[in-house]
């Protein structure tokens, strides 16, 4: 099967790698354009180009896939299907039509759960126990194709969104191996979607970021893994920023100690973390990070400042005086 790929990050790359090994003729690879990071704003490959290169592949990069001239490369290309994963832009009806086998997407969650741009950070952060890749046939809408098959796996009560995307990046890859075979006999279904089950994902913002002391002590755990490694939530600690790592659910025999102001530090033990209050409990901080530091453990941050009990976290920064 002659196959265009499409994808950006890192999620995309077991897919791309196992297309490769595995014997499919991936005549092109397309991925966004390099983008300046870092506090140098040097430009910056995506992951998916670099993989490309190392295996020997074409790598295309427009700015945008909608573009003539993008079509018309792509048309000329003639492929089979064009898998995409990740890649970041919607297709147009003109792209979607070009491969006899359609247009393959693999998304990283349990269609019509989690339509859109952040699937696995909400999953984590709305305590979902199970989440999964979906491979479908791609048309017009956000996520909205039909199904070909899910693969599912469960989200362990440790799971931060890092390791579960790295989980359904290499069950993604299978999944669609599966797929492509299915596709190429002639065997694929077709499962509509839901409309009426669906929800979405959306990016995520400072907003979702900040932590709310008043909500549950799960609630606050859930957000704080599912938005570890990457954006990290936080609160402030006095003036500054204090990003927040991993945090644990603390005992029912430190709420009732209270009941306390939600944010309000009830206790600071080394060995164990430092204990704030939530909304019907409290939590125990065990990594962090101050703006300006560097990430640490709960017990090294304690033994290298003073931290009193009854310190508000709060949603904003402290005005100094």
């Amino acid at each position: 099967m002659k196959i265009i790929f499409m994808g950006t990050p890192d999620f995309a790359v077991p897919c791309l790698k196992e297309l490769v090994k595995t014997g499919h003729d991936v005549v092109q690879v397309i991925t966004q354009p390099d983008r300046p990071k870092g506090r140098g704003r040097k430009l910056m490959p995506p992951p998916v180009k670099v993989t490309a290169q190392e295996l020997g592949l074409q790598v295309y990069q427009p700015d945008k896939i909608k573009a003539p001239e993008a079509v018309e490369k792509i048309r000329e290309l003639a492929p089979d299907a064009i898998v995409v994963v990740a890649f970041g832009q919607l297709l147009s009806r003109d792209i979607l039509a070009i491969p006899r086998f359609g247009c393959i997407n693999v998304h990283a969650s349990i269609l019509p759960k989690y339509r859109g741009a952040a699937p696995i950070h909400w999953a984590v952060i709305n305590g979902e126990k199970e989440s999964g890749v979906s491979i479908m046939y791609m048309d017009e809408g956000l996520d909205t194709g039909d199904v070909v098959l899910v693969e599912k796996t469960p989200i362990a009560e440790s799971d931060t969104t890092g390791i579960l995307h790295d989980k359904l990046a290499f069950l993604g890859a299978r999944a669609l191996l599966r797929a492509l075979d299915l596709i190429a006999r002639g065997e694929a279904r077709r499962i509509p979607q839901d409309d009426s089950a669906a929800s979405y994902a959306p990016l995520l913002d400072k907003g979702v970021e900040l932590i709310d002391w008043h909500k549950t002590s799960r609630q606050i755990k859930d957000l704080v893994r599912g938005l570890n490694p990457w954006p990290v939530a936080y609160t402030y600690f006095g003036e500054k920023i204090l990003k927040i790592w991993t945090v644990d659910v603390a005992g029912e025999e430190t709420a009732a100690d209270g009941p306390f102001r939600p944010g309000r530090i009830i206790k600071v033990v080394p060995e164990e973390g430092i204990y704030v209050a939530s909304g019907d409990g409290a939590v125990i901080i065990k990594e962090l990070q101050l703006q300006g530091s560097k990430k640490m453990s709960a017990e090294d941050f304690i033994r290298g400042r003073r931290i009193e009990p009854g310190t508000i976290l709060t949603n904003e920064p402290a005005v100094l005086s």
